[in-house]
């Protein structure tokens, strides 16, 4: 079921292709380049994800790691509120997902850490399901910020951004996501994602689209 189908060398093309592909089916509507009122919100990029000793490492990650890294400085140079969400579960508050994968990502277990690369980049939020506004504080941090738009990045692709990025839309956040800023274990699953998102809730983009966009802010 896992594949590397992103690596560095690959991202570009690979990021270009499923572009090209959403372009062609109709589904890839055109973001203005604004980022006004812009939220980066960086879901789960934790060891447990992204450490390869980790049974649910996803090959395609450390590529990805890079692109969210260089987007979370230029959020904040900019300006511009970042938070990261990191998934914790105690029997009382993991619900179905206990049954569904058999295990919990516990407070001590040291793979729940973020990644090394994204230590300290933005606000932390705690979350406990797929979907990071349920019963977290991130919607209030939104708000009062502020923010009318977020930039949903992070792992995985077709699981917890696809879900928060849903829950976004219904709560009245517009929604861009990058395809080169997130991640899964393959590219059925992460185009999958890309697919269903772009017909129905969120406008699909690059990393160097949104960096570029907050250079032209900064100009």
């Amino acid at each position: 079921m896992k594949e590397k189908y992103f690596t560095e060398e690959n991202i570009a093309a690979e990021s270009r292709r499923i572009l090209d592909e959403l372009n062609l089916r109709g589904l890839k509507r055109e973001w203005n380049g604004v980022l006004a009122n812009t939220a980066l919100v960086i879901l789960d990029m934790q060891r447990y994800f992204l450490d390869r000793n980790s049974h649910a490492f996803i090959p395609s990650g450390a590529p990805v790691i890079k692109r969210i890294e260089c987007l979370a400085e230029r959020f904040r140079k900019a300006g511009k509120p970042v938070f990261l969400t990191r998934h914790i579960n105690t029997t009382e508050d993991a619900e179905m997902m206990q049954k569904w994968w058999g295990e919990l990502i516990t407070e001590e277990n040291t793979l729940s850490e973020l990644c090394r690369q994204l230590k300290g980049a933005g606000l932390i939020i705690r979350k406990t399901q797929y979907d990071a506004f349920y019963k977290s504080n991130l919607e209030e941090a939104l708000r009062g910020k502020g923010v009318k738009r977020i930039v949903i990045a992070g792992v995985m692709t077709h699981i917890c951004c696809e879900t928060t990025a849903r829950s976004a839309f219904v709560r009245g956040f517009e929604v861009l996501l990058p395809v080169d800023g997130t991640a899964t274990y393959n590219i059925d699953f992460h185009r999958a994602a890309f697919l269903n998102l772009s017909h129905v809730v969120a406008t699909p983009v690059l990393v160097d689209d949104l960096v570029n966009a907050l250079e032209e802010e900064e100009a």
